[in-house]
């Protein structure tokens, strides 16, 4: 085939030849296609020039690289075409060179987009990677007449050196982008078993994955109790707004592929029926992939673009599924090791009550009631020696038993405290055989939540005592009203000045319910109740 218009020597062979040079100098693939449009105007003398990247699923264009228009010229171009119709799609359907002297004569002609610049002569040629075709060069308005045979066979020699620079700028450009992924599952990884709480830990996952993505958004959708899904976490470059809390009611023609852990690609969200959400219209291109692993469905993850963003690749949908499989394991992974720490707080805190209760408790009760007793024989002892006291030594057996009364006093004020003690371990000890994230479920669980609440107010613990077997006899009517009246105290307590300290007395038994609450303001208040 002739390198020239006449034949003879091709004066354009060093024109040829640096423009093959310069589509392989770089390995940044939208770098490499703009340098092959302009070296394919450069070439052939083409006014303009454009590179449409042909999606092999869909049959369109999915990008458009042009040459030869002023930024003035582009303002006015309503939209690029998608090669669905006219000469641009009839390349994506037969992708065979093709040369026009007039295109506007031609009656598959058409789809110009509106405020396009005027076209006669028209050069297209696919460029093809290995095998597949990649995409079309499409150049019009030669410089000087039409397109001629030379500059057909000068672009052809230029589309298949470009295919080979394309092939390579793919393949590092895929490298690259499987590096990335591999990263930042790595990261996401990394940071869910360092104890995230889980729904920092979905935030993580969708923030790390709309990054990696390139996406508008990266949500987290669970199953709800209605049988829909919920988005819980929610990461945009602008703020989520009413992103989470969304749900997909039951009954969306989406949902069943989800809750099936089914992956669902979505061309437009906008527009796709099986979308049903008030945000969809926000949205175009999307990826929706199952967080699943070990068959169990933790959510979904959902990465939608904006409308008229580029679409999913066959890469991309590969890498971000794997992706999400990594960090669904990683999920369930933090999950049991959560479960695991948790477990061990529980034998620790239930080792710890067992040994109150068996070295401290009973250690006390022994005490006190061998400082009961010391006291009742004090007690039965001081009237014989009131008996021995004689008219003469009157003063000094009034001193004797003032103080053997000061002693016994002193005696029922220890056993008091050792009392109050037990009663405080014993609270001590079952708060700790309770389950700290769970909701109590007895009567004297829900009066230590009341009072551990309060404490963060009041800046100290008060001290709560029970009397009797508050979890039995007292009727859930009747502890609903004693918790209203606790809360209140707690509450009153909490605006007067200079309380340092609370006491909380609960006390079940044949007259019914008690409350005692004093604290030690000045002068020391009490509330009662009934």
């Amino acid at each position: 085939m002739p390198l020239s218009d006449r034949g003879g020597p091709a004066p354009r062979l060093p024109m040829l030849l640096e423009a093959v040079l310069s589509v392989g100098t770089d390995l940044e693939l939208r770098a490499t296609l703009q340098r092959i449009v302009d070296a394919a105007t450069g070439l052939t003398g083409a006014r303009y020039g454009a590179l449409g990247v042909v999606d092999p699923e869909r049959h369109r264009l999915t990008e458009l690289f042009t040459a030869g228009m002023t930024d003035a010229e582009r303002q006015r171009i309503a939209r690029l075409p998608d090669g669905r119709t006219g000469l641009l799609g009839l390349l994506v359907q037969e992708p065979q060179p093709l040369r026009l002297d007039d295109l506007t004569a031609d009656p598959r002609s058409g789809g110009v987009p509106e405020g396009h610049p005027p076209m006669r002569s028209f050069l297209g040629v696919p460029i093809r990677v290995h095998t597949e075709v990649f995409g079309n060069l499409y150049l019009t308005e030669k410089r000087g007449g039409s397109f001629t045979e030379a500059d057909l066979g000068l672009l052809r020699i230029l589309a298949s050196q470009a295919g080979i620079a394309i092939g390579n700028a793919r393949l590092y450009e895929t490298a690259r982008q499987r590096e990335r992924w591999i990263e930042g599952a790595a990261a996401v990884t990394t940071a869910l078993l360092t104890g995230e709480p889980a729904a920092d830990a979905l935030m993580t996952v969708a923030e790390q994955a709309r990054l990696l993505a390139d996406a508008s958004a990266g949500v987290v959708l669970q199953p709800t109790p209605e049988g829909g899904m919920e988005i819980v976490a929610a990461s945009t470059v602008d703020d989520p707004g009413d992103l989470v809390g969304t749900s997909i009611a039951p009954g969306s023609p989406v949902l069943t592929q989800l809750l099936g852990g089914e992956a669902v690609f979505v061309e437009d969200s906008a527009t796709d029926p099986r979308m049903t959400t008030h945000v969809r219209s926000r949205f175009g291109p999307s990826m929706m992939l199952p967080l699943q692993s070990g068959g169990r469905l933790i959510g979904t993850l959902a990465l939608p673009r904006r409308r008229g963003g580029r679409p999913y690749t066959a890469v991309d949908r590969l890498l971000a599924s794997q992706f999400a499989s990594q960090a669904a394991l990683a999920l369930v992974l933090a999950d049991a090791q959560h479960d695991r720490e948790r477990l061990a707080v529980y034998e620790d805190r239930d080792r710890i009550a067992r040994d109150l209760h068996d070295l401290v408790v009973q250690r006390l009760f022994a005490t006190e009631m061998m400082l009961e007793s010391t006291r009742r024989r004090a007690a039965a002892e001081s009237p014989e020696f009131g008996s021995r006291s004689t008219s003469g030594c009157g003063s000094e057996s009034e001193s004797e038993s003032g103080s053997e009364s000061d002693e016994n006093a002193l005696l029922a004020r220890a056993v008091d405290e050792l009392d109050s003690t037990i009663q405080e371990v014993r609270t001590t000890i079952f708060a700790l055989q309770q389950p700290p994230a769970d909701a109590p479920a007895s009567f004297r669980g829900r009066v230590l939540r009341e009072t551990g609440g309060a404490a963060a107010l009041l800046g100290f613990q008060p001290s709560v005592h029970f009397s009797g077997a508050v979890d039995t006899l007292i009727e859930a009517a009747e502890a609903d009203r004693l918790l209203a009246a606790l809360r209140g105290a707690l509450a009153a307590a909490h605006r007067r000045t200079g309380v340092t300290a609370i006491t909380v007395e609960v006390a079940a038994g044949p007259q019914g319910p008690r409350l005692r609450v004093t604290d030690d303001a000045d002068p020391p208040t009490t509330v009662s109740w009934p």
